[in-house]
């Protein structure tokens, strides 16, 4: 559960946060110096009932909005603070303005230095908050007068946050989804190597897992989690989280790239996005309009395009959004767009597709479209092409687990039937190698090379079980590429990418599959040394296996190994 400071330079949020925490959040010498907060700070708070929640402390400088959004976007609850003594002021409605494009909901507001001013003016201060608040997502949060000196309302105020986060219902993602973390800090420690900080969007990670770093594509060893300063061994979403990282230097990684453990994350250059206005914004976005958009910890240039007019104040419009560089999004992520003259907040969206075929891919054709109307619209961009169901989650901002349901309650029935096969399924394996892919009807047949590939691949793939070699060593023994052969063999649904490069015939991972049922039956954890031992696999196989489960569904990682997933029922006696 993440906490987060918002409002003005100088409103008392860094002593604020001190009070509650006993952690000073302001690291930095220049920070210190200057008496302002320049970068994100951290601390744990310690909640009744043994909640502890994570405090993200925020700069409140106009110059340093960037910064503040990069931590804002990882809230589950405000803290909004405004000074008594200065009152409502410019970057408190800013803060506020983004905190609601970012979809923060729940927060409690704070008007600190309570003991510089009378009674009549903290209830001006506190009617003028009320006012500021109404129509907003915050119109009847609790407002607490503090004084950091005297100590005034602070015990009322870690009371109050208690209430909120003990009330929210916050949506940090089904069990299984798929691992994000947003980098927000990287530096390096004496005897660890490199450490990554962010907040856990989605999924989890274990000690050991392999990660990939995006947009750069880097690929790395967790070595070490830490949370709260606590070592742990898994990392879930919603949490403050530190991550060692083997294998990659301090310097490849930074602020703005994300850590992520499965291939759907992809980067790109243009979004398509439900894009809003704020209101009083005098700015009118044209397709030559220069803004930058922030999206988790990064920000980058970007032009929004939407259909017809521009796009003006109080308005929801679907739009193309172009990117002066990468980044890793998903369907569902909130962005905040900041531009004009000078430069303020001036707007913000949804991602509806973070991963268009082209730069200049049209807008969907609506608004605040559904899951499955997006599919549908996914679909007729792809063509021949078809989609992967592993790539469904991050295309349509849903769990792993949803978007097989999405598929089998909507899909199957309704495009099938219109279509005659745009979803396929591949006999027995059915649930292990689904695609959505085009019908085969009416396919040139491939060359005798091609087929012959086919067949070899086959056979060596069925000999070889458990333990598969991988395509490039294939490709070796072959003596040319078999690329084409593969990607031929996986649309028939007879092979199945389990990781990058390593292909099992759907027959053996169908019958690793019934092993992992009946060691997993009756609600058994057991850890990834018994799993090795269990299915006969080298310890080389096991976690790749494993992590292929756990990104299907058929696994739930825990912090001491796997209990049976839902998409494990019917492959044996899981129950």
């Amino acid at each position: 559960m993440i906490v987060g400071t918002a409002g003005h330079i100088d409103h008392g949020k860094t002593a604020l946060v001190r009070a509650l925490t006993g952690v000073d959040t302001d690291r930095l010498p220049e920070e210190r110096r200057r008496g302002i907060t320049i970068e994100l700070g951290f601390a744990p708070l310690a909640l009744r009932n043994g909640v502890t929640a994570g405090v993200v402390d925020v700069p409140g400088h106009e110059a340093l909005v960037r910064t503040m959004v990069a931590g804002a976007t990882g809230f589950d609850a405000a803290l909004l603070v405004v000074a008594a003594d200065d009152g409502i002021m410019p970057q408190t409605r800013e803060h506020l303005a983004i905190l609601s494009l970012l979809g923060v909901r729940r927060g409690v507001v704070a008007i600190t230095k309570c003991d510089l001013v009378d009674a009549d003016w903290r209830a001006m201060v506190a009617a003028d908050l009320r006012a500021a608040l109404a129509d907003t997502p915050f119109e009847g949060a609790a407002i607490v007068g503090v004084s950091t000196v005297t100590g005034e309302g602070i015990e009322e105020l870690r009371e109050a946050l208690a209430s909120v986060i003990g009330a929210g219902a916050y949506d940090r993602g089904a069990a299984g989804d798929l691992f994000r973390l947003p980098v927000d800090r990287a530096f390096t420690v004496k005897g660890t190597g490199t450490v990554v900080t962010g907040t856990v969007w989605s999924g989890t990670v274990a000690r050991d897992a392999a990660v990939r770093i995006l947009p750069a594509g880097r690929v790395a060893r967790v070595r070490g989690i830490e949370s709260h300063g606590e070592g742990v061994d898994l990392a879930a979403a919603g949490s403050r989280t530190a991550l060692a990282l083997a294998g990659v230097e301090v310097g490849e990684v930074a602020r703005g790239q994300v850590i992520v453990a499965d291939d759907a994350w992809k980067p790109a250059t243009a979004l398509r996005a439900d894009v809003s206005m704020l209101a009083g914004t005098a700015l009118r976005l044209g397709p030559r309009t220069r803004l930058r958009l922030h999206l988790g910890t990064v920000e980058v240039g970007a032009r929004v395009v939407v259909a017809g007019e521009p796009l003006g104040p109080l308005s929801v419009r679907p739009a193309r959004i172009v990117l002066d560089a990468p980044l890793v999004a998903r369907a569902g992520d909130r962005f905040v767009l900041r531009g004009g003259a000078r430069i303020t907040t001036v707007g913000g969206g949804v991602v509806t597709d973070p991963q268009p075929l082209h730069r200049r891919s049209r807008p969907w054709p609506r608004a605040n479209a559904s899951a499955s109307e997006r599919l549908e619209w996914l679909l007729d961009s792809v063509g021949k092409t078809g989609l992967p169901v592993s790539e469904l989650p991050v295309l349509l901002g849903l769990s792993p687990a949803a978007a097989r349901d999405l598929l089998t309650a909507e899909v199957t029935a309704a495009r099938a039937a219109r279509d005659g096969a745009r979803v396929r399924s591949a006999g027995a394996q059915a649930a292990v190698a689904r695609r959505l892919a085009p019908a085969p009807s009416g396919a040139a047949e491939p060359s005798p090379a091609l087929a012959a590939d086919r067949a070899w691949i086959l056979e060596r793939l069925l000999a070889s079980g458990a333990a598969p070699p991988s395509g490039p060593e294939l490709a070796a023994e072959r003596g040319h590429s078999v690329l084409p052969a593969f990607r031929i063999l996986e649309k028939e649904g007879l092979i199945v990418a389990v990781e990058r490069d390593r292909w099992y015939h759907a027959t053996v991972l169908e019958a690793l599959l019934r092993a992992l049922a009946g060691a997993l039956s009756a609600g058994a954890e057991r850890t990834p040394s018994e799993l090795r031992e269990l299915l006969g696999v080298s310890r080389k196989f096991v976690m790749p296996i494993l992590e292929f489960c756990d990104r299907q569904g058929y696994t739930l990682r825990t912090p001491r190994g796997r209990l049976a997933g839902p998409a494990l029922r019917g492959h044996g006696t899981v129950g």
